[in-house]
């Protein structure tokens, strides 16, 4: 499967999934300069949590090139998480759309570390530096 085929199964891949009563993610949202800042809350993990993610970001990709996912507030996050995030990278390299990651807390860092994954995704400390950053580019 390539690239392009992989991205247009998306986000029917999730649409089969009955929804959980509660999920155990939350998310806000803003624009930042020229970005969007998306606030997840809560933990990222197996099933409806990752899907919510994948919705989440669906919505805004068509609407933004810059995406920043601030993550301070995210408690933790598993195996189907971590999948999930390189799954949005990859859609919004598709879409011509960057991620860049804000404020992981220590054990969220410390497995993006652990997994190589904080040397694919950029990871700043807060959406200020993240905006910077994105601004210089």
């Amino acid at each position: 499967m390539n690239l392009i085929s992989f991205c247009e199964s998306w986000p029917s891949s999730h649409a089969s999934w009955p929804p959980v009563k509660e999920s155990k993610l939350k998310f806000s949202f803003g624009v930042r300069e020229n970005a969007t800042v998306l606030h997840c809350h809560g933990r990222i993990s197996y099933r409806e949590e990752a899907a919510a993610l994948s919705r989440k970001v669906a919505e805004l990709l068509p609407q933004t090139r810059h995406l920043i996912l601030e993550l301070s507030n995210v408690e933790m996050i598993d195996g189907a998480g971590l999948g999930e995030l390189v799954l949005v990278l990859l859609w919004a390299q598709a879409a011509g759309c960057s991620i860049q990651l804000v404020a992981p807390r220590r054990n969220v860092r410390e497995l993006l570390e652990l997994t190589n994954l904080a040397s694919v995704f950029e990871i700043y400390p807060s959406v200020k530096d993240a905006v910077k950053q994105q601004r210089a580019a």
